[in-house]
């Protein structure tokens, strides 16, 4: 879910390392308390669950309680997300702008961020101020107390906004920008009047015409989502920009949604402990001696490591540092290895905890635990086209002095991984098997890689410990930021009544059910380039589930499908985010690599379509 800075890239969202960020003195002690909010969720949930489970006496309040800290969580994550430069937002067409004009793009988009939140503080102070007369079930609190995180997110995302724009800007650059901002505004006002009449035109206009040219801007995906929202409700309609907040404040607030931070946080242990590093090592043991043994041992590794982090970006670092050496002393070649990895942990995304599972099941309604367990075959049947292009493409490898692993390495790698290995069956099991739920998981498997890494891998020091929990909350905010105003956006596109259109016209299409599962998959193709996995699935899941359901279409089939084909998408160049990343994590040219990818996302291809033809590979075991 995040990647390093690579010019040109197709995505930034990790920090640009400076020795003085701006905001960073104010950011400390906001840091420090995202932390405190960070382990004061993971504690509730734990004590819920110790409660529940040992005691069999739930605490009802455990919920409320946790579902408050994590709206604090998630907007002052999103604060620190913009002090370090970490929402995700398209960077590809913006390094193909002239150097001259690249700043002022730049400082353009900031000030696009900061001309979103100014216009959304007013409404959430009158949300919060809705709130303060709605009381909370439990705790018999006002919903007030919680309601304030946006506003408080919302005014230190501006004061950040606007501190990077007046250091790193120039005054030309700030004051032509402003001017550009103003005028916009100022002809939307003006149109205001005739915009009504246009009907569905405005849709295009408003939530597909300005929200891409601010992704082509480098407006961070969350704000430009929010500048297209905005300005639709604003200019066509008459509704009070209050119903947008609460419609972000929905998208953040699904009790579901707890679990992704805590995933989130579980990747950061993997990486620190070297529990992932041991899974490779262990299946190096097994397999490195077979003629495309490697190759294989770096799709089972994505496999299982996914199992335990639920990121894309953590399995491929974890994986490629320690199989790449090995694999070019073998012959292969450095773009053919950046290919396997990509569309290796396209293939993964499905395997449990996959935070977009978690956010797909939120927003469509449908079982986690039957989505975990039907996203385990399907992560094998991607598997398994996989690696046999692997071995054909393995036909000239360098087997010399590549021998079979002795018994004892075998015994003793597997030794050290076993705990690990653990983990991933351990949370599909749970989840699938409706023990506990995806979050209840999550915070067991926090706890047991905690003490498991300590115990059993070297551990980490409280310093790194502080580290991945401003790391988890910079990224959760990132994450829930851009489904709050996805939401926003996925409602306001529902109430034009275009989605009921939609379905009308899909439900005619010829050939029936196969016909738009793989409009579907264009679909979610493209919009897997462009956007990433979570808005794409907040965005077009209210529209397209009903209409699914309509056809007959299962909700875990067509589920399975839409989640393949954007993972595909992710890693499609030469837009495709993921392409990038796994660029940038293998040390490769994006332009070397971009041709070695065609045939593995080939074999995915094939694979999703023999997924979309053949229900029960999705559904015959739930």
């Amino acid at each position: 879910m995040t990647a390093a800075e690579n010019e040109p890239m197709a995505v930034e969202t990790q920090a640009e390392v400076m020795d003085a960020r701006p905001g960073s003195l104010l950011m400390r002690p906001v840091e420090f308390v995202a932390a405190l909010l960070l382990l004061a969720v993971i504690g509730l949930l734990l004590v819920g669950v110790a409660s529940r489970y040992l005691l069999s006496l739930p605490i009802i309040w455990i919920d409320e309680a946790a579902s408050i800290c994590f709206l604090w969580l998630a907007m002052l994550g999103a604060a620190i997300a913009i002090d370090r430069n970490e929402h995700l937002r398209l960077t590809l067409f913006l390094g193909k702008i002239p150097e001259r004009a690249r700043g002022f793009v730049s400082t353009l988009a900031l000030l696009l961020v900061a001309a979103v939140i100014l216009v959304l503080i007013p409404p959430a102070v009158e949300y919060v101020q809705e709130e303060w007369y709605v009381t909370s079930a439990a705790l018999n609190i006002p919903m007030s107390f919680r309601a304030a995180a946006i506003v408080a997110g919302l005014g230190l995302m501006f004061l950040i906004a606007v501190t990077h724009a007046l250091r790193m800007s120039t005054l030309p650059n700030l004051i032509g920008a402003l001017a550009v901002i103003v005028a916009l505004s100022a002809l939307g006002w003006l149109l205001s009047p005739l915009l009504p009449a246009l009907g569905y035109a405005n849709i295009v206009i408003f939530l597909v015409g300005v929200v891409a040219v601010c992704l082509l801007l480098g407006v961070p995906i969350a704000f430009c989502f929010g500048l297209g929202t905005i300005a639709f409700i604003a200019f066509t309609t008459s509704v009070p920009l209050i119903v947008l907040v609460g419609r972000m404040d929905e998208g953040m607030s699904s009790l579901i949604l707890l679990s992704v931070p805590v995933f989130v946080l579980l990747g950061c242990i993997l990486d620190a402990t070297g529990m992932g590093k041991a899974i490779v090592e262990f299946l190096a043991s097994l397999l490195g001696h077979v003629k495309a043994g490697m190759s294989y041992v770096l799709l089972g590794s994505l496999f299982l490591v996914s199992g335990i982090s639920g990121s894309k970006v953590s399995d491929m670092a974890t994986v490629a540092p320690a199989l790449f050496p090995e694999m070019k002393r073998r012959g292969h070649k450095p773009r053919e290895m950046i290919a396997l990895l990509a569309t290796g942990a396209a293939m993964a995304d499905t395997v449990p905890p996959s935070i977009v599972l978690i956010v797909l099941g939120s927003v469509a309604g449908v079982s986690i635990a039957a989505l975990f367990t039907s996203g385990f075959v399907i992560a094998m049947v991607l598997l398994l086209a996989l690696a046999v292009l692997a071995r054909w493409k393995a036909s000239g490898e360098n087997m010399d002095a590549v021998h079979r692993a002795p018994s004892s390495l075998i015994r003793s790698t597997l030794l050290i991984a076993a705990p690990a290995l653990v983990l991933p069956f351990l949370i599909r099991g749970a989840v699938g098997g409706g023990i506990a739920t995806a979050t209840e998981v999550s915070t067991i498997a926090v706890l047991y890689a905690v003490i498991i890494g300590i115990a059993l891998y070297g551990g980490f020091s409280l310093k790194t410990f502080y580290s991945m929990l401003i790391e988890t909350a910079a990224l959760s905010g990132a994450i829930l930021l851009i489904l709050g105003t996805a939401s926003a956006m996925a409602w306001a596109l529902t109430q034009t009544g275009f989605a009921n259109q939609l379905a009308t016209h899909m439900t005619e299409l010829p050939g029936g059910w196969f016909s738009f599962m793989l409009v579907s998959i264009a679909v979610f193709l493209v919009l897997g380039c462009v956007l990433e996995g979570l808005p794409a699935i907040v965005l077009m899941a209210p529209i397209m589930f009903p209409i699914a359901g309509r056809l007959g279409i299962n909700d875990i089939h067509y589920s399975m499908v839409i989640v393949t084909a954007m993972n595909i998408g992710l890693m499609a160049p030469p837009i495709g985010i993921g392409f990038y990343i796994a660029c940038k994590i293998g040390n490769v040219s994006p332009d070397e690599a971009m041709g070695a990818m065609w045939p593995y996302l080939a074999a995915l291809l094939i694979g999703l379509l023999v997924i979309a033809a053949v229900p029960a590979l999705s559904i015959a075991y739930l």
